[in-house]
């Protein structure tokens, strides 16, 4: 099963994560990692969905292929962590919002989210090239 404790993030991505829920909650915003290591067979699984399994992809990584499944000598090292701020305690899940023209616009709460991460020399799935982007998702730039 997935875990969440920050004790399982790399020793450089450790800090980042501190920082950036201080950061956050600095500017008003609670924010939740709720995933940091992952286990291989976990991320196998992932991977099935929308491809053997229903529902739509979730995931573009294969079992020892993400970040999340990195290891120091047998021990969780996770290289990246999945997070999303909370309003009023509830997850705020969804990135874009319409905007009063109709047009999709990314939330301002997810801005400063990102803002921050970006900041704090992280790279977000949101800024990935393709059809799947993962803006939970934090990792060391070029991990």
């Amino acid at each position: 099963m997935s875990r969440r404790e920050l004790r399982d993030l790399h020793i450089e991505l450790y800090p980042k994560a501190i920082e950036m829920v201080k950061l956050l909650k600095e500017k008003g915003i609670d924010y939740l990692i709720y995933c940091t290591y992952r286990p291989n067979i976990e991320q196998d699984l992932l991977y099935k969905i929308g491809r053997t399994m229903p529902g739509r992809i979730v995931t573009g990584k294969k079992a020892g292929e993400s970040m999340h499944n990195f290891m120091i000598k047998g021990q969780p090292a996770s290289k990246a962590w999945d997070g999303v701020p909370l309003i009023g305690g509830k997850p705020l899940w969804n990135m874009e919002i319409m905007d009063t023209t109709g047009r999709k616009m990314l939330h301002p709460v997810w801005e400063r989210v990102l803002e921050v991460g970006r900041s704090l020399g992280l790279q977000s799935g949101w800024d990935w090239k393709g059809k799947l982007r993962e803006g939970a998702h934090w990792e060391l730039k070029d991990a």
